[in-house]
């Protein structure tokens, strides 16, 4: 049985922003200086080089920056319901995928994430095109990370999501 620790080590400060000051709550955006480049690069290409459900459904990044990821699926007639619209789990797919994919340019090197939960309206059906999912980190500590994934079709809203991460790191250990 291997032992996994939770990371310790990540830091939130004030280098690199995403968006806007939010008017209505005066919020800032959430910084990342921890933000690593290198780790963004790699993931950036990888979405179908992992193989699995990933490749299936044909994922590609078209952006990855500090908290926020932008994917992309192209709805293929294989990927269809007898109704002739895209099946839902589809959806779930890509927002977990995003939901996970997110936050590693964003945690300390060696750490993993793993889906703790995640919740997910289908707003509209959809038939055609490619379906173009947003993923932001809204929250993150040295355990947990929550982001929210929107997607959209055409430019119209086909699916809001929100998940949570833990954030591990197998430590060097065993038992």
């Amino acid at each position: 049985m291997q032992v996994t620790q939770i990371c310790s080590s990540v830091t939130l400060g004030s280098s690199v922003t995403l968006g806007q000051v939010n008017a209505e709550t005066e919020e800032a955006p959430m910084e990342f200086p921890q933000f690593d480049p290198r780790v963004a690069g790699q993931v950036l290409g990888a979405a179908t080089d992992v193989g699995g459900i990933s490749a299936y459904l044909g994922f590609r990044h078209a952006e990855l920056s500090a908290g926020r990821l932008i994917a992309e699926m192209e709805v293929r007639d294989e990927l269809l319901t007898p109704f002739r619209t895209l099946h839902g789990g589809c959806l779930s797919a890509m927002v977990d995928h995003c939901l996970g994919v997110v936050f590693y340019p964003v945690i300390p090197t060696g750490c993993w994430v793993a889906t703790t939960e995640f919740k997910i309206n289908l707003l509209r059906p959809v038939t055609a095109g490619v379906c173009i999912a947003t993923a932001d980190v809204i929250a993150l500590t040295r355990r947990s990370g929550v982001a929210r994934i929107d997607i959209t079709n055409d430019g119209r809203p086909v699916c809001a999501a929100q998940g949570t991460v833990t954030i591990v790191s197998d430590g060097g250990g065993s038992s």
